[in-house]
């Protein structure tokens, strides 16, 4: 399961409780970019790099931090909610190379109006949050993710999900949308 969504739309919460829901893994870009730092693995220090000057990972190291994690079976089975990957075109269909052997089964995107998360990440009271990078943030996500629902509703495996609401409700519209798509 992919879950897709402007930052701070509820991914990281939603993706927790999403794996803790079905019992599989919540996989983090970020957390497998300080996981892999920490083990002293080469595309992990180097994605570190990245984001500690605040800029964004380029795609191979990105790539390259995955291809590493998922090479574990214990990584992705018997399933996982990925969040914060692909963010692009070219890192989905490195997804597909990825996992050629068992694709993804459902990606959502979890849609909240921009006004909204702008206001959830200034309250997050993060130093890296501020006005000019967040917005800057949320352009990249236009050019470079948003493309991302098209690409996935192509390929019929896409559930839109309205993120506005508690985490509870949101969680139950997750839950729905998932479970239309596997009685299908």
């Amino acid at each position: 399961m992919v879950l897709l969504g402007k930052q701070g739309s509820g991914k990281g919460t939603q993706g927790k409780r999403l794996a803790t829901h079905f019992r599989i893994r919540h996989l983090s870009t970020g957390e497998m970019f300080r996981d892999s730092a920490a083990a002293g693995v080469h595309a992990g220090l180097e994605a570190k790099g990245f984001m500690d000057r605040g800029e964004l990972v380029p795609d191979e190291l990105v790539v390259a931090v995955v291809d590493e994690r998922f090479k574990n079976p214990l990584e992705v089975m018997p399933g996982f909610v990925l969040d914060g990957f692909p963010r692009t075109k070219a890192q989905a269909l490195e997804l597909d190379r990825i996992l050629e052997q068992n694709p993804i089964d459902v990606v959502i995107d979890l849609d909240v109006p921009t006004d909204v998360v702008v206001e959830r990440m200034r309250a997050r009271g993060r130093e890296d949050d501020t006005e000019e990078s967040i917005r800057r943030r949320l352009e990249l996500y236009d050019t470079e993710t948003k493309p991302l629902v098209q690409f996935y509703r192509e390929r019929s495996i896409l559930e839109r999900v309205n993120g506005l609401g508690t985490e509870d409700e949101v969680h139950g519209l997750l839950l729905a949308a998932i479970a239309t798509r596997f009685t299908r």
